[in-house]
């Protein structure tokens, strides 16, 4: 009988391949992008030192306020938009989009494309 490796392992191994190809800098950090099954999670990382410079989260009760469902499309757009206006506060224009291994399609290409309306280039 052939088993099949489970759907996270598989989502691992792919962002880990995708994190040997690029990495976040001072100048570029890196938005990484997690989603559970209830929640999504957005962090602007500089690898070079290991710090998180901005976050957001559907966990947050100010995000949390705005939206009706936490797992959602609209959510993700949500959580794009916060994350991108956070960031430009914060001085940084331009990210590496990393999709954390997850399809881009649905709530991970929505969280992108609401980031980019909202001021970040990548």
């Amino acid at each position: 009988m052939v088993s099949k490796e489970s759907r996270q392992k598989v989502r691992v191994k792919k962002h880990n391949r995708m994190r040997n190809r690029f990495s976040g800098t001072a100048e570029r950090p890196r938005l990484a992008v997690f989603r559970s099954n209830n929640h999504m999670y957005a962090q602007i990382i500089d690898d070079t030192v290991g710090n998180t410079l901005v976050s957001a989260s559907t966990l947050e009760k100010s995000v949390k306020s705005e939206i009706e469902k936490t797992n959602n499309v609209d959510a993700a757009a949500y959580l794009g938009t916060v994350i991108a206006k956070r960031a430009i506060e914060k001085g940084i224009k331009t990210v590496v989009f990393d999709r954390g291994g997850f399809i881009y399609q649905g709530k991970i290409a929505a969280l992108a494309d609401a980031a980019r309306e909202a001021g970040l280039e990548f």
